[in-house]
């Protein structure tokens, strides 16, 4: 198995499209070798819908796409990308008790710091922006070899 794996989907910039970056996701990392009912593959599910649903209702209808990138990187890392084509930077809102949203970027970050990654924006040279989550290979309780996921 190599040791740098990718992986990446475009899809439409609507509502529905969320549920597919999920499932593309964790069927990606099922591919590469990680069991789909885990807390490692419900984090990812976790995650990439957070990042996916921000692409969407928080560019205003601007970017027509948005694309998750998916990164193994033996010995190092995973990254999880979502990248759309609006400059707007994800801003962390305060949300209020009763509100029904505006937890995302609150739950990413919780998350990204829970297992020692890292939150990263990075502008595209197209004008957009990537809103990458860098997670250390034994995140979620696993470890990671270049064959995939396993218990430690």
């Amino acid at each position: 198995m190599a040791d740098h794996l990718e992986a990446s989907v475009t899809l439409p910039s609507d509502p529905a499209s969320v549920g597919a970056a999920r499932a593309y996701a964790v069927d990606t990392l099922v591919e590469w070798g990680l069991p789909s009912d885990t807390d490692t593959a419900d984090t990812v599910r976790l995650i990439v819908s957070e990042l996916a649903t921000n692409a969407v209702q928080h560019t205003l209808g601007q970017s027509p796409t948005f694309t998750v990138d998916l990164v193994l990187e033996r010995d190092e890392e995973l990254r999880i990308g979502v990248t759309d084509s609006h400059p707007r930077l994800p801003k962390r809102l305060p949300a209020a008790v009763q509100q029904d949203n505006g937890r995302g970027m609150v739950i990413i970050r919780w998350l990204t710091a829970e297992y020692g990654g890292r939150l990263t924006v990075r502008p595209t040279h197209e004008g957009g922006k990537t809103v990458w989550i860098e997670l250390p290979w034994t995140f979620g309780n696993r470890a990671v070899t270049a064959a995939g996921l396993q218990e430690p």
